[in-house]
């Protein structure tokens, strides 16, 4: 490396570094004194909030606790944190107590056979998803004001999946406008905060999703991820989401997709306080003819496996990896060399300092028309629109106006593009094979405050790579940094090797200890 390039990159590092501390500055003291969301109301109430989805439903069949309780303490948790996180668009729904009523009626009664209670793994208890997973008779809004008053006519696929394992939906939670953004704003429900510091995003698209649940407002949530939408909330509430292989799931009923179509980005998943939730709720979601390919009941030696490690991404626009960060990895590398006696090998992925290109190529390659989608099926003028922006007359966000405005952009050169993610997914298949797992940084940084990203939005590039690349990803939760966020890395595999993700997730939840409530515990 020439002297002038060092010294260009020392100098972009400190640019980004003095703007990020410029950003943290100016908008801490903007956005006030830092404060989080509020305990449970008590030891009894925290008891059934805190436990796993899994736990809830163990603790239903066996009636050591009854699901109208449950939902009812979910609900009035709903009613008291959503005042100051703002993460719900619809619900919660009061019909859920009555099912509720009726599955604890069914089971006192000994209504159930030991076969319908095995087809029945989450029976008792509640879930949410995101406003732009269709959930019938509820609001199904997009974040947009043109779409106020519509309802979807019928469950998505996913939901009427989880209907069907018994689970209860209480509601809905918020998203940017067409879950097209990195923060949960838009202009019809405003912007949702994070449970750990209400100055600070919750990330995006299933941004209201995330922080439910790490306000301990619902069991577990359904999201869907194009470019981190599961995985980049996950991140800066401190949970655990897993974005499966392409395919996987069926996608029909979210966000308008039919769920035939051959070749997209995007994937719903389960969402969760808890690792050991992720691999049950995925098998309810998964296609019957899925299920054998990804073995997800198949144990997994996580000593024969091969561990590898990505330093950074290599993107110019990206901020340096800060410390606390680096030490995540570290510890986990640490880990894993002991459990298995050996390194953790550095790889080096072709073609990553393109991924924010790759993205943004294949984006226009999907299905969906977003800037139909934004209009509510109206094409929109960007210029128009920044204009009316200018003047306080726009019904969008500045986040979504920026989406416009780079639909007008200059496009990226298809063959350069097409070119560099087969030499990156061609690499991470022969890398990874069959046994293969790949620590991967979440982020340079922990949550931003809000409006950050609409100066610095690059970071997302870390988890849009696996968008990019069809591969299964899982957002594990790694503790706080100095400031009360939550840290974490991604576990990432070959595709179908989902279950590697799930495994690894749940070593490293019980190593490190996975979720750290975002307020203080009754005891």
């Amino acid at each position: 490396m020439s002297l002038w390039k060092i010294i260009i990159e020392a100098l972009l590092t400190l640019v980004h570094i003095l703007t990020d501390r410029l950003l943290e500055f100016t908008l801490g003291w903007y956005l006030g004194p830092h404060k989080r969301v509020a305990t449970p109301q008590s030891i009894d109430q925290q008891v059934i909030l805190t436990k796993s989805a899994v736990d809830l439903a163990k603790q239903i069949r066996e009636r050591q606790l009854k699901s109208y309780d449950i939902v009812k303490a979910y609900i009035e948790r709903i009613e008291i944190v959503n005042v100051e996180l703002n993460a719900v668009v619809d619900g919660p729904f009061t019909e859920a107590l009555e099912q509720a009523k009726q599955i604890d009626k069914k089971l006192a009664e000994n209504a159930y056979t030991e076969e319908q209670l095995k087809a029945l793994p989450f029976l008792g208890v509640p879930f949410t998803t995101k406003d732009s997973t269709a959930v019938a008779g509820k609001r199904h809004t997009l974040g947009l004001q043109s779409r106020k008053d519509e309802r979807a006519k019928e469950d998505a696929k996913c939901v009427r999946l989880m209907k069907e394992s018994g689970a209860i939906i209480i509601a809905t939670s918020n998203v940017p406008e067409v879950n097209k953004w990195i923060e949960s704003r838009n202009m019809l429900i405003g912007c949702t905060k994070n449970p750990y510091d209400l100055r600070r995003s919750v990330g995006g698209s299933s941004g209201g999703e995330a922080a439910l649940i790490a306000a301990c407002s619902t069991g577990f949530g359904l999201g869907t991820d194009i470019g981190g939408s599961i995985r980049i909330p996950s991140f800066n509430c401190g949970i655990f989401g897993h974005k499966p292989s392409s395919g996987v799931v069926n996608m029909a009923g979210c966000t308008f997709r039919t769920g035939k179509e051959k070749q997209t980005m995007v994937c719903a998943g389960p969402m969760s306080r808890n690792a050991t939730d992720l691999r049950p709720i995925l098998q309810v979601l998964v296609e019957p003819e899925q299920r054998s390919v990804l073995k997800l009941s198949q144990p997994v030696d996580l000593k024969r496996l091969r561990y590898f490690y990505v330093p950074n991404i290599g993107m110019k626009q990206c901020n340096p990896i800060n410390r606390e960060t680096e030490r995540v990895m570290y510890k986990v590398r640490s880990h894993f060399k002991s459990l298995c006696g050996q390194e953790v090998a550095l790889a080096s992925i072709p073609e990553t300092q393109l991924t924010a290109k790759m993205w943004r190529y294949w984006m226009t390659q999907e299905p969906a028309n977003f800037n139909l989608l934004l209009g509510n099926g109206v094409e929109l003028n960007p210029f128009i629109e920044l204009f009316k922006k200018l003047l306080g007359q726009s019904e969008y966000s500045m986040a979504a106006i920026y989406s416009l405005i780079d639909s007008v952009l200059p496009k990226e050169k298809e063959s350069v593009i097409c070119t560099a993610s087969q030499k990156c997914k061609q690499y991470l298949q022969q890398l990874l094979g069959d046994n293969g797992v790949l620590f991967f940084h979440s982020s340079p940084r922990t949550a931003p405050f809000h409006y950050y990203p609409l100066v610095k939005f690059s970071d997302f590039s870390y988890f849009s790579l696996f968008n990019v690349l069809h591969l299964p990803a899982t957002q594990v939760p790694m503790g706080l940094d100095v400031n009360g966020m939550p840290l974490g890395i991604q576990v990432v595999a070959n595709d179908k090797n989902d279950r590697l993700c799930l495994a690894v997730a749940e070593e490293l939840e019980r190593v490190f200890g996975g979720w750290v409530p975002p307020f203080s515990l009754k005891k």
